[in-house]
């Protein structure tokens, strides 16, 4: 079981890393490429420095870090505050690896899933 939830995290957590070297200057560079994930967010609490999400209901939820850069979006695109997020929100992330953290640098919050129950009762009455 913990070979499965820790190859779900892993697999979410996939960044693209390009190194190159000059031949000329035998100068060495290294990128890494933003990935994204889709998911839900499982706990953020706003004094921390990250929250979890979660990428499916049988995966474990991982800790991301953001920063003062990480922006927060609605599904249109506008910036909204951090107070927006909450737990059990859909959202799709994009962050990369800086060390042994995950970094998140955007976070766009997806319309939580609304279900509808209509209900309706007829009433018949018979006169004598």
């Amino acid at each position: 079981m913990l070979c499965g939830v820790a190859l779900g995290a892993a697999l979410a957590q996939t960044t693209t890393t390009t190194t190159t070297t000059d031949p000329v200057t035998s100068t060495t560079t290294t990128q890494q490429t933003t990935t994204s994930a889709a998911g839900n967010i499982v706990t953020y609490t706003p004094e921390s420095d990250y929250f979890t999400f979660r990428t499916a209901p049988d995966v474990a939820p991982v800790r991301y870090y953001y920063t003062k850069e990480t922006s927060v979006v609605d599904p249109e695109g506008r910036v909204v505050s951090w107070s927006a997020v909450r737990p059990d929100l859909p959202a799709t992330i994009y962050y990369t690896n800086v060390g042994d953290r995950v970094v998140v640098r955007k976070v766009v919050l997806a319309k939580p899933v609304v279900v509808k129950h209509e209900e309706t009762t007829t009433t018949t009455t018979t006169r004598p």
